[in-house]
């Protein structure tokens, strides 16, 4: 017995000091990191089940070569003995034109040839002397590798209600400012050998249960070896340099431009990153992350061995409208379009929150509007709600704008006037005939000539700045007045200079709830108003929702108008669908396809010159909801909003037949298509996978 125990104990002591070794050799390689935890050698990503139904399924059968600047497939069993499988993702960033959307404007150049690394490799070093930038720039990267880790196919473990909450404070900008470097999904303490003994305590601990004490380690060393073996990179530093600006509000006038150089040298891979706003280094980690891709032969990342790139916008209004009251979207739905958004480099997000069907904001001051107007209790946002949707979308790259439709559009939420003595603030409630009184049913329309519903607005409007920061940017609705609706109480008086006169007080009601400072540019729709002499141009910016042959577009620009054009005929994406009433016009046909989101350019279809050129903001997509709730959401937007991403980003000029989109973008729309389904958008296809996976056969 005592000899027994006496080998046991040799036995410890020897195994002992082999892991001791092993550590002491590996520390000199590189921290050992935790996410070896949840490498994908220890866990097939089909075992995971939050990512099941967006994984993209890994074709072990078929091997692509690039022959002629095209991925051509091969039946892997006919390729020579001992080849090795190239996956279809790795061919086509590989072969031929760089796959990135939107496409940089400036300048781009790569190499074909990439490297293998791991999401453990990843640091990164910030260089910027702005507090608040570093704060953001910090949690936006954390979520880039995030997002990494959706597309390396790690497991996540479903996060607990603790955990969101968690980073709900955190996009709410309360974490510290104290610097520090992350590493996958660790933040890596400034004391590195404190760092690499809690992390291997850590994982030597983490190990017990399932291995052993020192089996366990053992056998985590000998994957991390064998991981590093495979890799062609032993560290990828992230360098990122912003010196310029620290203003945190996105504007018209924010510098959105930035720059990328990477160096490979001696198994240490650097990206060098430049910009003079956060808003510029945000997007250049959406261009890094389309760099790197998931190799499913490896089970590990990749990205070109050489990338240099120079990148800035072309119009500074990057938008996409939608609709949240003729149906709800939860925050949840809401938040997967923001995301989707910084990934095609959208940077607006116009949230017609309310209109005459329902009122789900909950105003501070008066709730009674989503009392009265709400679908249901659960179907509101409230002002905490918009603001945590706010953050969420800054870290994103992208601006709130919220609308609360007026004077028109406004029913449903507004009829508590008279039981509380503020009067009738909205007339023609529910009215019928509706066709009458307005363009859809219900009807509604705001009493031009009670103070009180100026003074609900006011209030509102003060709310919504509060919650979603500093703008120079506001949008006051008024469009589709119904001038019948107000003739039947007020029929002596000039009913458009009523219309006039409702609007300008909407805008001295804003002035004021923005501290007294008048917005740079307020946005209205285009009308019967906008085509007037009313409102001055030097305020007023029109979104024109039109057709785009509509005389109104040169009006507009010739009268001084700043415009953002979402013409009806190419940018409206509820078109297509079928009549949704018995009776009357109530659909817009035929479907917009995302060629004709791409296709269209209004500057140049107009012949706008230089002057008339910069009057353009940009341009909107708009999602309608009369036939959209949230189970066709993602469908309806993506990827067809991602193609005005391209056409207000990069604008590449039109060498083909007007109606024709090149090969090229087809190529790189569908990889954007495949990123955003691995990333949780369910995205439509835009041809049979076979089309796909077969360039240029199908075009």
């Amino acid at each position: 017995m005592a000899l027994a125990v006496s080998l046991r104990k040799a036995l410890f002591i020897l195994l002992t000091v082999t892991i001791f070794v092993l550590l002491v050799l590996y520390w000199n390689q590189s921290v050992l990191k935790p996410q070896f935890l949840n490498s994908a050698h220890e866990k097939s990503p089909q075992s995971s089940p939050r990512f099941k139904d967006n994984l993209i399924p890994i074709e072990k059968k078929w091997t692509y070569k690039c022959a002629g600047d095209k991925c051509v497939r091969y039946h892997y069993s006919d390729v020579v003995k001992g080849e090795k499988r190239v996956p279809f993702i790795t061919c086509s960033m590989t072969c031929g034109e760089i796959s990135i959307w939107p496409q940089p404007t400036i300048k781009t150049a790569v190499s074909t040839k990439s490297l293998k690394f791991s999401m453990d490799d990843i640091q990164l070093r910030l260089d910027t002397p702005y507090k608040g930038v570093e704060k953001h720039f910090r949690i936006a990267f954390d979520l880039f590798l995030k997002d990494l880790r959706h597309i390396q196919r790690l497991n996540l473990p479903k996060r607990s209600e603790q955990e969101q909450e968690t980073e709900r404070e955190r996009s709410a900008n309360n974490a510290d400012g104290q610097s520090r470097l992350l590493t996958g999904n660790a933040i890596v303490a400034n004391d590195k050998q404190r760092s690499k003994r809690f992390q291997l305590d850590q994982r030597i601990k983490g190990s017990h249960a399932q291995y052993g004490e020192n089996i366990g380690a053992a056998s985590i060393l000998s994957r991390a070896f064998s991981t590093r073996k495979q890799c062609d990179i032993d560290s990828l530093t992230v360098n990122v340099v912003i010196h310029k600006f620290s203003d945190m509000h996105l504007s018209l006038e924010t510098d959105e431009s930035y720059q990328i150089n990477t160096a490979y040298e001696k198994r240490h891979y650097r990206v060098h990153i430049s910009a003079n706003t956060f808003f510029g280094a945000r997007h250049a980690l959406s261009t890094l992350q389309q760099l790197i891709w998931f190799d499913d032969e490896d089970n590990l990342l990749r990205t070109l061995s050489k990338v240099i790139i120079v990148d800035s916008p072309k119009f500074r209004y990057r938008g996409l409208m939608l609709d949240t009251s003729r149906h709800y979207f939860s925050l949840e739905a809401i938040k997967r379009t923001i995301a989707a958004m910084s990934h095609a480099k959208l940077n607006r997000f116009h949230w017609h929150i309310t209109d005459s069907q329902s009122f789900p904001y909950v105003s501070k001051h008066y709730p009674e509007l989503a009392s009265y107007g709400a679908y249901s209790d659960h179907e509101t946002y409230t002002l905490e709600e918009i603001r945590e949707v706010a953050n969420f979308a800054k870290l994103r790259g992208v601006q709130i704008i919220p609308e609360i439709d007026a004077p028109a559009h406004a029913g449903n939420g507004w009829d508590w006037g008279p039981k509380h003595g503020l009067g009738e603030l909205s007339l023609c409630i529910n009215q019928q005939p509706w066709s009458f009184y307005c363009g859809e049913p219900p009807c509604g329309q705001l009493n031009p000539k009670n103070n009180n519903t100026y003074l609900i607005l006011q209030k509102i409007y003060e709310e919504l700045l509060n919650a979603t920061g500093p703008t120079d940017y506001f949008h006051l609705g008024g469009d589709e007045v119904n001038l019948e609706c107000w003739s039947q109480y007020f029929n002596d008086t000039d009913l458009r200079g009523l219309w006039c006169d409702f609007m300008l007080n909407t805008m001295a009601r804003l002035k004021i709830a923005n501290n007294h400072i008048d917005p740079k540019v307020v946005a209205v729709w285009s009308s019967g108003l906008t085509n007037t002499k009313c409102l001055p141009k030097s305020h007023f910016a029109v979104q024109v929702w039109g057709a785009s042959s509509w005389q109104e577009n040169y009006d507009l620009l010739d009268n001084g108008f700043n415009v953002i054009f979402s013409h009806v005929d190419a940018w409206y994406l509820d078109c297509g669908f079928g009549n949704w009433r018995a009776t009357g016009e109530g659909a817009c046909s035929p479907y917009r396809t995302w060629q004709n989101v791409y296709k269209h350019r209004p500057w140049e279809r107009m012949r706008l010159d230089k002057l008339h050129k910069r009057q353009v903001l940009g341009g909107e997509v708009c999602l309608w909801t009369e036939q959209v709730d949230e189970g066709q959401l993602d469908n309806r937007l993506w990827p067809r909003a991602a193609a005005l991403g391209e056409r207000l980003w990069s604008d590449p000029d039109d060498e083909h037949d007007m109606d024709v989109v090149p090969q090229d973008v087809f190529k790189r729309m569908s990889l954007f298509r495949s990123r955003l389904v691995e990333l949780g958008i369910k995205a439509e296809p835009i041809f049979p996978k076979y089309c796909a996976r077969n360039p240029g056969e199908c075009i």
